[in-house]
């Protein structure tokens, strides 16, 4: 994390004042004034009209709100909350719009500002580039910093605890892969696996200790962010700064913590840049400036939906249990040390929770076992001998879901009595938890042991909160006018070892953003370059919980871009329907392979599955199209950013280049000018049928006599294409062109929804190479 400030630069012109205004009036002119103050100075700002509509709408939406303040606003026509909500089409300059205009208003009634974005992107932006050149321009210095979450940070007293290679300490951070098998080759194969994990450990401590060593010698603060190398999870999981082992101030290594001094950092400053998973998952836990005191920033907003979804997703692993042998132990040693003893019979609490899991292992096993991708996944039917030798890794995992959210009855009570369990040892650890930080403080001088004691029971609470989540979630009966909840299993290789895991989340992203943020917010601005979907807002408003409240102002402000000049949308007429899956894949890669003949500079093709990327693949790598392979570079061969510098690279040596991507490269990518001159879709870009969240929506909007495809499918549908085209135009001087090989755009009433939230390209239809305007 760095804090910031900047003074402001000389200027005889004169700036907005910072004093307090009296009201909503003097407020909104307060910020207009330092919008336009802002776009007449900052170097490198220039007038866009769609920029101003912006900032005039945010000004006025919030100038009669004050975060903190509980009584009504002093215009009786301006509501006690405000949130404006706004599209701001690619090239508007939206964090400029927000950023000049919520800063200074915050400033001047001395709140703070959170700005929450989806993406790494776009935070780097705003800390790198938008955030330094507003505090180098308003004439109120402000300090800003970047939030990140705990397990970004090192701990310090694991790093020491692991630095060396010590196998004793690391014995509870070892994953449990290792067989479980009783006989004597299991124990052999034990016996191999634990000194294989020795010598895995003793690795580790070099690095853990060289890690160590540039704390030391300040070469490092502690993020894993600035490692000159990203560090593999299996790497980085065991020294991770989290909350389960963590004693706050109550750690030797406290005043050291580099997860403390950066929220020391972040306590002085004036604006915060976060992103949306870390927002909401702090709520209600003081990590952040509460929500109700500050005005607030989503920007990227059409994401909220799903990171709400995400964070209220319980999932719990069947398949490893053997940390549940080492608990006992854990448990002892910390209840030894402090001459304790635990009211409850862990030994025999852990053994009934591992025979629970393991029961509802098997039943769900002989469930997945009769399913006929369980033969497609292993080679296998459940009692007969495998079809093949070995398993298939590169398989895509086995979804099995519960419908209606109602699980079969001879599973009721397996889960009840995992619930029981994990819920009565949460309570063992709770109680020592709670002793252990009342020694710390009241025993500095044992502070230490305390802490590594506190540690040897964080790294197991985890999975035992992921127990008892999941089963509470799992025993919730679906209950008469309201949505059931998702329930599933996933089965999988990984390894060549089975995985399996079980599942739960609600269904209704709107009302877990309602009842656990939007009701906490007072002043806020939600933003996106697609937010309106066939031509109007009210997927999104539902999506994000923000229906119906009166506090929304919405306002779509166009891009400045001239589409019908600078872009040409191409809609390919295929002999197969997609929905013939094979043969509309066939004709469309031979028509794409064909098309990406005529890249001279830099294009982007983007897929809806990994399955279709792989099948152009094959064909660049054999026969007529073996010469374009050179000019390809596919995600996932490379890092994202070693991808995109290779991609630059070719296209400045005046090479051609051509990006192979899927969903994650439909969206904030930024490639101006010669970088994508074209963009190629390879199908309408709709969820996966397999989703089983989105397959129990579905069935609950049927249940309810809606649609499921036209309230909730299509709109999402329309959301991901507005990004997908997003890609071509990225400034007035950019000319490209989009193909789109799925005709269903121009055939279906559907595809024509979708194109009414499209900028208003050129629309032209390709049929056997024949172009005709639309």
């Amino acid at each position: 994390m760095s804090t910031t400030t900047l003074e402001p630069t000389a200027d005889d012109t004169p700036a907005p004042s910072a004093d307090l205004p009296s009201g909503p009036l003097a407020r909104e002119a307060l910020a207009l004034a330092a919008f336009d103050h802002v776009v007449a100075h900052a170097s490198g700002y220039r007038a866009r009209p769609g920029q101003r509509e912006m900032a005039a709408h945010i000004a006025h939406t919030l100038s009669g709100v004050t975060p903190g303040d509980d009584s009504v606003a002093s215009d009786a026509a301006l509501p006690a909350r405000g949130i404006a909500v706004v599209q701001a089409g690619t090239g508007v300059g939206k964090s400029a719009a927000y950023a000049s205009t919520v800063i200074p208003l915050a400033l001047a009634q001395q709140k703070r500002v959170i700005i929450s974005t989806a993406t790494v992107a776009l935070q780097e932006q705003l800390i790198a580039k938008d955030l330094p050149a507003l505090a180098a321009t308003l004439p109120q210095p402000f300090s800003f910093a970047l939030a990140k979450g705990r397990g970004r940070y090192v701990c310090r007293l694991k790093l020491d605890q692991l630095s060396g290679g010590d196998a004793a300490s690391a014995d509870l951070f070892e994953s449990d892969d290792a067989p479980t098998d009783t006989s004597a080759s299991g124990v052999a194969a034990r016996a191999v696996a634990s000194a294989s994990a020795a010598a895995r450990w003793q690795e580790r401590g070099v690095q853990y200790t060289a890690w160590a060593n540039a704390l030391d010698g300040g070469s490092w603060d502690g993020d894993r962010d600035r490692l000159d190398e990203p560090p593999e999870g299996s790497l980085w999981g065991p020294v991770a700064a989290e909350r389960h082992t963590c004693t706050a101030r109550h750690c030797p290594s406290y005043n050291s913590c580099s997860y403390y001094q950066a929220r020391a950092k972040l306590a002085q400053a004036q604006v915060i840049v976060v992103n949306h998973d870390l927002l909401l998952s702090t709520l209600g836990l003081h990590a952040l400036p509460a929500p109700q005191d500050c005005y607030v920033v989503f920007d990227e907003a059409h994401h909220l939906g799903s990171v709400a979804q995400g964070q209220f997703t319980a999932s719990m692993d069947l398949m490893r249990s053997s940390w549940l042998d080492k608990l006992p132990r854990a448990v002892d040693e910390v209840a030894g040390a402090l001459d304790a003893r635990p009211t409850s019979d862990v030994a025999q609490l852990a053994k009934d929770l591992k025979t629970a899991q393991g029961e509802l292992a098997r039943l769900a096993m002989q469930r997945i076992g009769a399913l006929p991708a369980w033969l497609d996944l292993t080679g296998r039917t459940p009692g007969r001998a495998p079809a093949r030798s070995g398993f298939n890794d590169n398989a895509p995992p086995i979804v099995d879901r519960f419908d209606g959210g109602a699980l079969p009855p001879d599973w009721t009570e397996v889960v009840a009595q995992m619930h029981a369990n994990a819920s009565a040892l949460l309570k063992v650890f709770e109680a020592l938890a709670t002793q252990l930080k009342a020694n710390a403080r009241e025993n500095p001088g044992d502070a230490a042991r305390c802490a590594k004691l506190y540690s040897r029971l964080g790294v197991l609470a985890p999975r035992l909160q992921s127990a008892q989540e999941t089963a509470t979630l799992w025993m919730q009966a679906p209950t008469d006018g309201q949505a059931p909840l998702a329930k599933w299993l996933e089965a999988g290789i990984h390894h060549g070892l089975v995985t399996l895991t079980a599942h739960a989340c609600p269904l209704q992203p709107g009302s877990l953003l309602r009842n656990h943020l939007w009701n906490k917010v007072r002043a806020a601005v939600v933003t996106s370059a697609s937010l309106v979907t066939c031509g109007n807002f009210d997927h999104f408003l539902h999506e994000s919980g923000l229906a119906y409240d009166d506090a929304v102002a919405t306002r779509e402000v166009q891009s400045p871009f001239d589409h019908k000049r600078q872009g040409r949308l191409v809609v390919v007429q295929t002999v197969a329907d997609p929905k013939d899956v094979e043969g509309y894949t066939r004709e469309m890669l031979a028509s794409l392979m064909e098309d990406l003949r005529e890249v001279q500079r830099g294009a982007l093709v983007l897929f809806t599955s990994r399955a279709q990327m792989r099948q152009a693949q094959g064909l660049l790598e054999r026969g007529e199209h073996g010469t374009l392979r050179d000019r390809v570079l596919v995600q996932g061969e490379a890092s994202r950013t070693v991808l995109l510098r290779r991609h630059a690279e070719r296209v400045a040596e005046g090479q051609p280049s051509i990006l192979f991507g899927l969903q994650s490269f439909g969206e904030g990518l930024d490639l101006p000018g010669e970088l994508c001159e074209w963009v190629f879709i390879t199908k309408l870009p709709f969820a996966s049928p397999s989703d089983p969240v989105g397959q129990a929506r579905a069935d609950w909007l049927k249940s309810q006599g809606r649609d499921p495809f036209s309230e909730l499918v299509v709109p999402a549908t329309g959301a991901r294409l507005l990004q997908w085209t997003g890609r071509a135009l990225r400034s007035e001087t950019d000319e490209a062109v989009v193909v789109c090989y799925d005709a269903r755009l121009l055939r279906q009433s559907y595809g024509r929804r979708m194109l009414q939230g499209l900028p208003p390209y050129r629309l032209q239809r390709r049929v056997g190479g024949v172009l005709s305007d639309v």
